[in-house]
């Protein structure tokens, strides 16, 4: 496997040699990954990235080729990349699983490490969370927008880069895809591959019923013709129908479908499928695609538009839209205890949350559906009779609950650098997925204007907070430096 170590901001390697310097090597650190918003003006988000995580942290090493970049830099010294040499992952890592719905600002990932390997981890964990969270949202937004219509992932020609392509390909799956059209990540991932044909098919024949002939000869199994090359009703559609009663029915075969690229899809979907029924083939399915998004799919669906399957692409697997996680120390270690730190913004979301802390989340026994989560320091204890969920800033909205499971959501998947967590086969992702997905009200799954899930803080974690904060604000040297910067 291909070493991806140096896969990290310069200024990672800058700070870590001041640790170095410093005597700070053995110093214990606690960060957590988690983010501030969630996309698509959304309700939810779908964790992912974990799997390439484990996978970057196995094979965490510096070996003869790295070393020696770093020392034609001429930037560090000899016994920085002496340490370096030596250096692989001995600490702990808990996570929320692939497929976890995750809200923000609480914990994803909670790495506890020395000071020097857990800020070189910063980067590929970000990496790897912000880009496949935002693919497996999006495709679990526009799946369930399609209401039970299989959709495709088309999306590899648009993604940035050839593994952007498979990463995201394998995400749309987990997030609801029923396939892709990336070849290639069918076969790392075991991923049903599915696909149609393209425009050049038909223009590199003189007639489009040659084109439609010839392709059915080879595909008579699998005959989906794209029909708007030329006029999706009055060409593409009467010669997909010539080659079915002149070819495929002949021969016993049957006209899978057709596909339409362009136009005014809902209304084309509903003449094609009046000419298809009237030509004897009801059985023959309706694939849509053309920049489709969860939101031009609810409207298709609105206007009755006539689908069988939809083709999306750039929207999945290019979305424009960030999760924007980030990875910020929370706590040092002193004498085994976790002292916690904590970064004070002049914007109030940027006030992280300090501490080594757990995520738990509250279950309605009566309807299984997800009532709020809580964030805790590590060592508290969830009360499992009666519980007030309280909001972390405005304090007098208050949730009691009685009538509860409660589920821990950071499980153990590092442990003294051993790997102790056995990660699910894509397919049990995508099922574990969908089970998380409908644990949610659907207040907050709509696309429009979601409700905001719960997600507050224990009242010893809030206090903890508000001290800190106090604290800072108490320091004449921070008020100095707050003042001089808006003065720049």
């Amino acid at each position: 496997m291909k070493n991806k170590t140096l896969m990290t901001d310069f200024y990672e390697l800058t700070m870590a040699e001041t640790y170095f310097n410093e005597k700070k090597q053995d110093e214990q650190a606690y960060f957590d990954v988690f983010f501030r918003k969630n996309p698509f003006e959304g309700g939810y988000t779908i964790s992912g990235g974990l799997q390439e995580t484990i996978e970057y942290i196995k094979n965490f090493h510096f070996g003869k080729k790295e070393i020696a970049y770093l020392k034609s830099l001429g930037k560090f010294n000899d016994d920085f990349l002496e340490y370096l040499s030596n250096l692989t992952f001995t600490g702990d890592i808990y996570a929320v699983p692939d497929g976890t719905v995750v809200f923000p600002n609480e914990p994803v990932l909670t790495v506890k490490s020395n000071i020097i390997t857990a800020q070189l981890l910063e980067t590929a964990l970000l990496t790897n969370f912000n880009h496949a969270s935002l693919v497996t949202t999006v495709a679990k937004r526009i799946t369930k927008e399609a209401d039970g219509i299989p959709v495709m992932e088309f999306g590899a020609r648009r993604a940035r880069g050839i593994e952007s392509a498979v990463e995201a390909s394998k995400c749309a799956f987990i997030g609801g895809c029923v396939g892709t059209s990336n070849t290639y990540a069918g076969m790392e991932y075991n991923i049903p591959v599915l696909g149609t044909m393209a425009h050049s098919l038909i223009t590199e024949n003189k007639e489009e019923y040659d084109a439609f002939l010839e392709y059915a000869k080879s595909n008579p199994d699998n005959c989906i013709f794209l029909v708007d090359t030329y006029d999706t009703l009055r060409s593409g559609i009467p010669n997909a129908i010539r080659v079915a009663n002149d070819f495929l029915k002949p021969n016993g075969y049957q006209l899978k479908g057709i596909r339409i690229d362009s136009g005014d899809l809902a209304y084309l979907s509903k003449e094609a499928r009046k000419m298809l029924d009237e030509a004897g083939y009801q059985d023959a399915g309706i694939c849509l695609s053309n920049g489709l998004d969860e939101y031009t799919i609810r409207d298709l669906l609105n206007q009755g538009a006539q689908i069988t399957s939809l083709g999306v692409g750039d929207n999945i697997a290019a979305p424009k839209e960030r999760v924007g996680g980030v990875y910020k120390l929370v706590a040092i270690e002193e004498d085994n205890n976790p002292i916690p730190r904590i970064k004070v913004s002049n914007d109030s979301i940027k006030t992280i949350n300090p501490g080594y802390k757990k995520v738990y989340r509250f279950y309605d026994n009566k309807t299984g559906y997800a009532l709020g989560d809580v964030i805790t320091l590590a060592e508290e204890k969830i009360n499992k009779e009666r519980y007030t969920l309280i909001h972390p800033v405005e304090t007098w909205k208050k949730t009691t609950l009685t009538d509860y499971q409660v589920r821990p959501l950071l499980v153990p998947i590092f442990q003294k650098g051993e790997l102790v967590y056995q990660d699910p086969t894509l397919q049990e992702k995508q099922t574990y997925c969908e089970e998380e997905y409908q644990t949610l009200y659907p207040e907050i799954t709509r696309i429009d204007k979601p409700h905001e899930y719960y997600v507050d803080l224990s009242d010893k974690l809030r206090e903890l907070k508000q001290e800190l904060i106090r604290n800072h604000q108490s320091n004449p040297q921070k008020k100095e430096y707050v003042k001089c910067k808006k003065k720049q």
